[in-house]
């Protein structure tokens, strides 16, 4: 198996201004200079954490998926991220799994903020999204999803690499730097949390703490408080050695979700 090369783009989301973050975005992304296989942004890429849905919702045509395609086309590398998306009269905060071709997948928030009152603006989703990428199984999740382990749960090695794209708050970024190595250890796999910088329009800030955990807890990818684009190297023979010298995997306990 090869390994996987990882954009992260950490930045500043520019509140409710769609142009101005594809533009900016496009802009930070321009200095990547090596060969990447997949970039990742934070949720709500294009406009921030709003509950604006209705004055800023697109649909699955829409510019900001068009502008996914060409950046994935330009770069030869996956693109994702969530944006706000309607269909059938609901809202959805929905994670983009933008190919080079054009083709895409994508998996809708099943965890809703209702402190946030995201409840009151977004359609959950009801189903997991695993997708492959270079023989890679990657589990993607936004957010909120985090501090759920059951959802997030490695069934029978169905997964490699968790992503959790986010706009996660300072105040409770003890609880990310948490949870992110609880679910790397616990299921024995990479996982990356990709989150925004700066205070958003509700004067709430956020410190980034943008980081990738390798299935043995090691930090591979930590920064904070600043925008950044890095690219780095995850390793599947990492995955394997974990598995073998612990293989506790097997001996989890069976579950059925209920929605």
């Amino acid at each position: 198996m090869d390994n996987l090369k990882i954009t992260v783009y950490q930045g500043y989301l520019f509140w409710e201004n769609i142009d101005k973050n594809l533009q900016n975005i496009s802009l930070r992304l321009s200095g990547i200079r090596e060969k990447t296989n997949l970039i990742i942004l934070p949720e709500m890429f294009n406009t921030g954490f709003t509950m604006n849905a209705e004055k800023l919702a697109e649909n699955m045509g829409g510019k900001t998926m068009q502008w996914m395609a060409k950046t994935a086309s330009g770069f030869d590398s996956v693109v994702t991220g969530s944006l706000i998306i309607k269909e059938s009269d609901h809202y959805y905060n929905r994670l983009i799994w933008m190919k080079p071709d054009g083709t895409y997948e994508h998996y809708d928030k099943r965890h809703l903020f209702a402190l946030g009152k995201e409840h009151q603006t977004y359609t959950a989703g009801t189903d997991k999204l695993i997708v492959e990428l270079k023989g890679w199984k990657i589990c993607a999740a936004i957010c909120y999803d985090l501090r759920f382990p059951v959802w997030l749960r490695n069934v029978n090695e169905d997964y490699d690499l968790l992503m959790i794209v986010a706009n996660w708050p300072e105040k409770r970024a003890l609880h990310w730097r948490t949870l992110i190595p609880a679910r790397a250890v616990e299921n024995q796999s990479y996982v990356i949390g990709v989150n925004r910088v700066g205070h958003d329009g509700n004067e709430i800030y956020h410190s980034g703490d943008s980081t990738c955990i390798d299935p043995n807890g090691n930090v591979v990818y930590y920064k904070r408080d600043e925008e950044d684009v890095y690219t780095f190297s995850i390793i599947y023979d990492e995955i394997k050695k974990a598995r073998r010298a612990l293989p506790f995997l097997k001996d989890a306990d069976s579950f059925t979700l209920n929605d």
